[in-house]
């Protein structure tokens, strides 16, 4: 045999027994060591299997004499009818009219007073339903809400 093939055939053999030797490692037996390996959770042989601690619970109270409890049933709360219920979306629900009152309220009293008495701080006035200062996006809201109060018959039809 010329020596080129003897060398590959020894190569092999040698490479084929290490193969089977370390065949016989499992990935049980290797060990990864490290804060990386902890934190990937890979490192199995430093991982402890005890119990978490929890505090110890209060025994249960029992009254001193069974004799003070009511009896079962005895208590019966009166349900109130539906009636009775105050629904807190209907309180907080205030009318329209009601809301244009509170704005023209405080509208006199916070911004055209104060602008009259020449407080610069009057054009920061703002009521229930928003800024007292007249501007040109109020008036066209105004215009345009469709309110009966506007609609006096002045409008000319052609």
């Amino acid at each position: 045999m010329p020596l080129k093939s003897l060398a590959k055939t020894a190569l092999l053999a040698a490479l084929a027994g290490g193969l089977a030797g370390l065949g016989g490692c499992g990935f049980d037996d290797v060990q990864l060591n490290g804060k990386i390996f902890d934190a990937m959770g890979l490192n199995t042989g430093s991982v402890k299997s005890a119990e978490p601690k929890v505090a110890a619970r209060q025994p249960l109270v029992v009254p001193p004499g069974l004799e003070s409890l009511p009896p079962p049933g005895s208590g019966k709360a009166e349900q109130p009818s539906l009636a009775d219920i105050q629904d807190p979306d209907a309180l907080k629900k205030v009318s329209k009219a009601d809301l244009e009152r509170q704005q023209a309220e405080y509208c006199k009293k916070n911004y055209y007073d104060a602008l009259a008495r020449g407080d610069a701080s009057a054009d920061s006035a703002a009521g229930p339903l928003g800024s007292c200062h007249p501007s040109v996006f109020t008036a066209i809201k105004k215009w345009t809400s469709g309110s009966d109060d506007d609609a006096s018959g002045d409008s000319q039809d052609q």
